[in-house]
Formats: structure tokens, C-alpha cells, sequence
């Protein structure tokens, strides 16, 4: 059985593009690989810098998880700072890699456009714990959008440098990535994002969720004329939810014209509320039950340590810290 890796940032609320994009496949990949699933948060420890907005969204996005139906007992679920191994193998691994290779980073990139002074040096090593974050767990498949995979390539290189330079320890992984997703659109148009504010979050209050949705950016054609199904935002996030059946009908509607918007709107919005209503019932029962998913959370990081701690014995070895 191929082993899969995946890390989440605990960045905020998940909502449908994450759901969309990554989480929806993390699920359905545990029913026929070994599964290895980590909340990141040292990589979350870049742009949070509360405490307690730590604690709140690395909390929510296991229960979140759980609640959408990840099972602990098929997948390795477990939080990365509860693994030193992860902080040890960058320290290694950042002793070879040299900064120009760094500096190509798309992060780094983005950040340098944008004028920033005061980047962190942690968000210039990201690389570098990614690429440990992968490599301990010897994964064959790495779940990544198209937009990330400079990432994967990155990792192949440093563990390529690593086994050329000490001898083989590194299993070299390959990206896998959904092309059938695409660009989730967010409820002003643009890719849906935390950062541009847009988002559909699964589990907000229905009241919330109502208003994510009715609030979906639209052009001002009127009812009574045909739409375009494929330019609009409401059909786009319609069609990921619904069968082919459902799709089509309400494609066939726009064409014909006589929907107005809105009814689209309440169509999406009931599409959520049957897609996600067994989950969002299982997110409020399991939220309250903060033993049993801080349990779940620390067993998997007494499974994940074993392979960790094996592929950093392996890397000692290799590099002569073992005597």
C-alpha cells in the first residue's frame, strides 16, 4: 500500500474551497492508502502570533476533520509541533541547502513584491520544513493544488542533495495533484481565500451561512433572460456539490432563462446544508469533547513518531552523528 502525506495550517475557519481543494481528498484517499495527516502549525506560527488563537484554530481544524469524516484509525492524524523530529531534520536538512535555491520560493517571492521589509526568517526557511515535514514519513504521493507544486519539487531536490551527498535515506515523493477542481471561487469572484475575505465557511452558524451565501457577487442580468451558467460564481461552487443530473437542470434554467439569482443562491444554499448536514451535526457533538480529540491528536503523534524517529536515525547515521 503507497504511503500519502498531507499538513493543514490551523489558519482560520474551513470553508468550501479548502473543503473543496484538499480536505475532500485527504478523506477519500485513507480507504486505499497509508495515511499521514498533520496540523502545521509551526508553519502556522509565521502570521499567528496570539496564543489563544492558536490553540482555538488548530482545535477546530481537528474537530473539523473528524467531523467530515477522517478516521483516526485509518489515518495518522497528529499535530507537528507535538513531533520534535520535524524541527531536528529542517535544522539538517537547511545545513545543505543554499539560500539562492531559497530565494526561488514562490513565499518568498510573493512577499518580496509585495515590499515587504520585515519578513521573518521563518517564512524564508518554509522550504526547508516542508521539505522535513514530507521526508520523515517517506511518502509516495504528496496531495497538492497545481499552484503548489514548486513545493514538491523543492523536497525532491533537497532529498536528492541529502542521498547524493550521505548515501540513500530519502524516498523521493511525487506530487499528486486533482486537476477535476480547479479554481474554487470565492463570493466576490476571485479564488476563494481567508486573506480576501470571501469565503463559505462549512461549519458557521446556519444564520452566518446564509448570509456567506446570499452575499455571492453577481452580474446584474434580469431574471427573465438566460445566463450563462459557466461565468457564473453561484453554478461554479453548484456544480462541485451537486450529481450530474442536479447540474445539468439547473444549467438547463439559466439557458432558458426565468431563475433569478437569488433562487440560485437558495439552491446553492441547500446543496450545502444536505452535503454538509451529518457533518456539521458531528462538528457541534464532537466540539465540546475536547479530551477525546486532544486524545486522538496525541495517539497519532505516538504512531507518527515511530516512522519519524526512524528516518531521523537513519539521517544521523548517514551525516556521522552517531558514534
Amino acid at each position: 500500500m503507497k504511503t500519502v502525506l498531507s499538513g493543514v495550517q490551523p489558519s482560520g475557519k474551513p470553508h468550501l474551497g479548502n473543503y473543496l481543494g484538499a480536505m475532500r481528498q485527504h478523506i477519500e484517499m485513507q480507504k486505499d492508502y497509508q495515511c499521514y495527516l498533520f496540523i502545521a502549525d509551526l508553519h502556522a506560527l509565521t502570521t499567528v502570533k496570539d496564543p489563544e488563537q492558536m490553540r482555538y484554530q488548530t482545535y477546530d481544524l481537528a474537530v473539523s476533520y473528524l467531523a467530515l469524516g477522517l478516521d483516526p484509525e485509518k489515518t495518522v492524524f497528529f499535530k507537528q509541533s507535538d513531533l520534535p523530529e520535524h524541527s531536528e531534520l529542517c535544522w539538517i536538512l537547511g545545513c545543505m541547502t543554499k539560500m539562492p535555491f531559497l530565494e526561488r520560493a514562490h513565499a518568498w517571492k510573493d512577499a518580496q513584491n509585495k515590499g515587504k521589509k520585515e519578513v521573518s526568517v521563518g517564512l524564508f526557511n518554509y522550504p526547508i520544513l516542508q521539505a522535513a515535514d514530507i521526508l520523515l514519513y517517506q511518502p509516495d504521493l504528496v496531495p497538492v493544488g497545481a499552484d503548489q507544486k514548486q513545493h514538491i519539487e523543492m523536497t525532491r531536490d533537497i532529498a536528492t542533495t541529502f542521498n547524493n551527498t550521505f548515501g540513500e535515506v530519502f524516498h523521493i515523493p511525487e506530487p499528486h495533484i486533482k486537476e477535476d477542481v480547479g479554481l474554487i471561487p470565492g463570493t466576490d469572484g476571485q479564488k476563494m481565500s481567508k486573506s480576501y475575505k470571501n469565503t463559505i465557511e462549512v461549519f458557521a452558524p446556519e444564520s452566518e451561512l446564509k448570509k456567506q451565501v446570499m452575499g455571492i457577487v453577481t452580474d446584474s442580468t434580469p431574471v427573465e433572460e438566460a445566463k450563462d451558467p459557466d461565468k457564473c460564481n453561484i453554478f461554479a461552487l453548484y456544480k462541485l456539490l451537486a450529481n450530474k443530473p442536479e447540474t445539468e437542470k439547473l444549467a438547463e434554467r439559466y439557458k432558458k432563462g426565468g431563475i433569478g439569482y437569488g433562487d440560485s443562491k437558495k439552491l446553492l444554499l441547500e446543496k450545502i446544508f444536505e452535503h454538509f448536514g451529518e457533518a456539521r451535526t458531528k462538528y457541534n457533538e464532537l466540539f465540546p469533547q475536547k479530551d477525546l480529540v486532544y486524545k486522538i491528536l496525541e495517539e497519532g503523534a505516538k504512531k507518527a513518531k515511530i516512522m519519524a524517529r526512524k528516518t531521523l536515525d537513519e539521517v544521523k547515521e548517514k551525516i556521522g552523528y552517531k558514534i
